[in-house]
């Protein structure tokens, strides 16, 4: 258990891990600090969190450990930030669906004694903010944890158990290799929905009337916050083209096979995917 557990900039995922946190014992005391001095107020009556301070630099104070959680563009200013104020031994970690650039960053922007770590609890939504934020958020749900190889072995020990704490299933892995697979599995999907819904949009609005289950499922995320999409997208820019390639000729493939009348080969793609889409964990 910490003394202290900070978390910086809590939207849905640093409002479950504070609910998660204080539901499973893992900090005596939770600190929180966001940019919205309204927010603030409004924070300071969660039951979940025992102090909101009035700047990053005086949340961090006292913290064993430092769970950044703001929009992905701001994790690694604001990790350049607080780092000067850590204690010696405090680790931090982020919750940022890119990897790369901010393992690399974070790690060199901790100053001596303290650790950077990164993780993506692959756990979000469609909704955003700490008012959606739940305690059952990362039950057995995927996080990553993406180490460099010059990673402090106890302090990725250290982040691997948090996560297990909150009842996350933990992924240690190279952060560009990250990167790869989050492409493909989820912000490749993400692009799918949402051009679906612009083509939908554009090619006739009035049919959403008719919209049954099979599109409300594939669009879900869709109706994801576009302004915290964008900077996803940007961040992961070469990785996302990569998987686009790649599936933009598989979308060829497919579109030649129903051209040709080739139905085996349309079949075949069809059970494919099936067979697949069979083997998700519930």
């Amino acid at each position: 258990m910490f003394e202290q557990l900070s978390i910086l900039a809590p939207g849905l995922i640093g409002g479950s891990v504070g609910r998660a946190a204080r539901h499973r014992t893992v900090a005596r005391r939770i600190v929180l600090w966001t940019r919205r001095p309204e927010s603030r107020v409004r924070l300071r009556s969660e039951p979940w969190c025992d102090e909101v301070r009035d700047s990053p630099e005086e949340a961090v104070r006292g913290a064993q450990f430092v769970v950044l959680a703001p929009p992905v563009e701001k994790i690694i200013p604001l990790t350049q930030a607080v780092a000067p104020h850590l204690a010696p031994g405090t680790i931090v970690t982020d919750v940022g669906s890119v990897k790369g650039e901010i393992a690399r960053q974070g790690h060199a922007a901790m100053p001596p004694g303290t650790h950077f770590v990164g993780s993506h609890p692959m756990a979000g939504s469609e909704k955003t903010g700490w008012d959606h934020a739940s305690e059952t958020l990362f039950e057995r749900r995927t996080c990553f944890v993406t180490p460099l190889r010059e990673t402090d072995p106890h302090a990725v020990d250290a982040v691997v158990r948090f996560w297990h704490e909150l009842g996350a299933e933990v992924t240690t892995i190279d952060p560009d290799a990250h990167d790869e697979i989050v492409a493909h599995i989820s912000h490749l999907p993400q692009v799918v929905a949402t051009s679906l819904c612009d083509f939908l949009a554009r090619r006739n609005p009035a049919w959403r009337n008719f919209a049954g289950g099979g599109l409300r499922d594939t669009t879900r995320i869709g109706a994801s916050d576009p302004t915290m999409w964008t900077e996803i997208l940007r961040q992961n820019r070469e990785e996302l083209l990569r998987a686009l390639r790649e599936f933009q000729d598989e979308l060829h493939d497919f579109q030649t096979a129903l051209a040709n009348r080739d139905f085996t080969e349309v079949r075949a793609r069809l059970e494919r995917g099936k067979a697949y889409r069979d083997q998700f964990r519930p």
